[in-house]
């Protein structure tokens, strides 16, 4: 596994440009696998996850999607605005999901970042989730809290650093034939939909997490 030796050195991870995430939601979605998610804090410090699985969530056509029909409310604003930006919402009263905005204004798609393994900060990690270890971000919820989001961090521009959370690329592309695209999971009342193979799964190898 990956460590880099203290904070300052998330200075050489520029953020993905704009660019990245104006694209098809399926491609964005599919070539987040293996980025760094990168979360800065005044008080903790630096905490990074290498992503290994996401769900496309494709506006107003994806009945699983908050924005299906059109809906456009306070709580979705952000998903109709600008791509490269972090929607983050509340849900089961007790979990929180990022995902981040794609395609473009009037457009309202995103992906949800659903897991991801350690780079640096795990202790800090397990810390947030009460101790535990295992299991430690692989699922939407568990990753929010591992590395402290909230509705807070809600509209944050993933393109800047100014915000502390940002999304970069160290180099690591996972191959095709490693990445699993299956039905999304959760969404038994989106009909047709919930069928839909948009979640993409990779399970790296230790070697695999290395540039």
């Amino acid at each position: 596994m990956m460590h880099l030796r203290k904070p300052g050195m998330t200075a050489q991870y520029e953020p993905l440009r704009r660019a990245f995430y104006q694209r098809p939601t399926v491609d964005v979605a599919q070539d987040l696998l293996g980025k760094l998610l990168i979360r800065r804090t005044e008080e903790d410090g630096v905490t990074i996850l290498r992503l290994t699985e996401v769900e496309a969530y494709l506006g107003a056509g994806d009945r699983a999607c908050h924005t299906f029909g059109g809906r456009r409310t306070p709580r979705t604003e952000v998903m109709w605005g600008q791509a490269g930006f972090a929607y983050i919402y509340f849900v089961y009263g007790m979990y929180h999901c990022l995902n981040v905005v794609t395609v473009g204004p009037g457009e309202p798609e995103a992906v949800l970042v659903r897991g991801g393994v350690p780079v640096t900060g795990e202790a800090l990690m397990v810390t947030r989730r009460g101790g535990r270890r295992r299991a430690l971000a692989d699922g939407p919820g568990k990753l929010c809290q591992a590395m402290a989001l909230t509705r807070e961090q809600n509209g944050l521009d993933l393109c800047s650093r100014g915000g502390g959370l940002w999304i970069a690329d160290d180099g690591v592309r996972p191959s095709i034939e490693k990445i699993q695209r299956l039905p999304r999971v959760g969404i038994a009342y989106a009909g047709e939909a919930a069928s839909w193979p948009l979640r993409f799964v990779w399970s790296p190898r230790t070697r695999d997490l290395r540039r």
